[in-house]
């Protein structure tokens, strides 16, 4: 099985890169891709983990872009983790993920016992600090049972505590990730039902600066929603991946419950001029 989007604990999952490729080879899976928010940070902890496991390792990144209102993800496979532009755009990123995280702790903690430093200590060092780990420590406060709590009450819209951060239009994320010789696929762009899907006008954009595909197989995109990517997929020539987004136990996503079929795997690498896989 391949699964082309997974999260360690760089970002918000809950295992360390290594303890993630000990998880994909006990599930049984041939490659997985670490695709960390806005971080490279784990690819090196990964792909040493995996050596001698038969396992082999896609370097990635979950990039945050903004469309709107609308947060929407790219996944970037195989780029270059030193190109400029790379490096300066999720430099922002992180930055500015953490002077939100900040301050919606600072304005949770008027109504509970809450302070930065519990959040800290949810994370590792060198991790993209943002709201799982706000909810990691509501958790351990004993203010939520779970992550998936936290997200539904306290750290959800309708309570005030939630504010945007800072990240590239989409458009702008494809030609970032294309130029430093990486593949961008839309990560699951159809969670809001199908008339909530990015406009058609948009993807054409995106797909004259060379995005490669859709994650349509995936747990959070609705049916009406899929139904219009694969739509989009065929009108645009776009390949189409699934993955499970897993997180170790932050979601209840499981490796392996998508996959993505080996001849699109082998397109991307075929297209990937910015690193290699790595293949123990």
């Amino acid at each position: 099985m391949i699964d082309l989007h997974t999260h360690s604990s760089v970002s918000d999952g809950t295992e360390t890169p290594a303890q993630l490729v000990r998880a994909a080879v006990a599930a049984g899976l041939g490659t997985i891709a670490i695709t960390d928010h806005d971080s490279t940070a784990g690819w090196q902890g990964a792909c040493v983990a995996a050596a001698g496991t038969g396992l082999t390792v896609i370097p990635g990144m979950e990039l945050s872009t903004r469309h709107g209102w609308r947060s929407v993800h790219l996944l970037a496979y195989l780029f270059n983790p030193l190109d400029g532009g790379i490096i300066a755009e999720t430099g922002r990123i992180r930055d500015a993920r953490l002077t939100r995280a900040e301050s919606i702790v600072q304005r949770i903690s008027a109504d509970y016992d809450l302070e930065w430093g519990d959040v800290l200590a949810q994370t590792t060092e060198g991790a993209t600090v943002g709201r799982p780990h706000i909810a990691d420590a509501l958790v351990a406060k004993g203010h939520v049972a779970n992550r998936s709590a936290a997200f539904e009450s306290i750290l959800h819209p309708r309570n005030g505590y939630f504010e945007p951060h800072y990240a590239p239009d989409p458009l702008e994320a494809v030609r970032l990730v294309v130029a430093a010789g990486g593949v961008p696929v839309l990560a699951h762009p159809a969670t809001r039902g199908r008339d909530n899907v990015i406009p058609e006008n948009k993807i054409a954009l995106l797909v004259e600066a060379g995005l490669f595909g859709l994650e349509i197989h995936h747990r959070d995109n609705t049916e009406s929603g899929k139904e219009r990517l694969f739509e989009l997929a065929r009108e645009f020539d776009l390949a189409i991946t699934g993955s499970s987004d897993y997180h170790g136990e932050g979601k209840p996503n499981r490796l392996g419950e998508n996959s993505t079929e080996p001849d699109v795997l082998e397109r991307i690498i075929d297209a990937g001029t910015g690193t290699t896989p790595f293949r123990s």
